[in-house]
């Protein structure tokens, strides 16, 4: 491997290395996002979180129950419904999936 290309590899593996540990927001296609510490990824761009939460948005069911009991309440304003949050350990996201991560500060 030539030289440039070494130290290339070298400059992302440090890179990288400075989000060890650090709390990132990774959202996936289907529109879940995982909340974990990054702990390592790998050549396909895999990323294994640790102590992760899952967040999905609520279900077609929920928000209708929201709006009916907003509405029979005659509050004003907009209806809120949290989305649905589980509690998944230690994960790995495939990195094909991935479609949006942030480091949180």
């Amino acid at each position: 491997m030539p030289s440039s290309a070494l130290h290339q590899r070298s400059k992302a593996a440090e890179y990288l290395e400075g989000y060890l540990n650090k709390t990132l927001h990774v959202q996936i296609a289907d529109g879940r996002t995982f909340v974990g510490q990054l702990k390592c990824t790998d050549n396909e761009c895999n990323l294994i979180l640790a102590m992760t939460h899952e967040y999905r948005q609520p279900s077609e069911a929920a928000v209708k129950l929201a709006a009916d009991r907003h509405e029979a309440s005659r509050e004003e304003g907009n209806v809120k419904v949290d989305m649905k949050k589980r509690f998944v350990g230690l994960v790995v996201v495939p990195g094909q999936y991935i479609s949006k991560m942030e480091v949180e500060d």
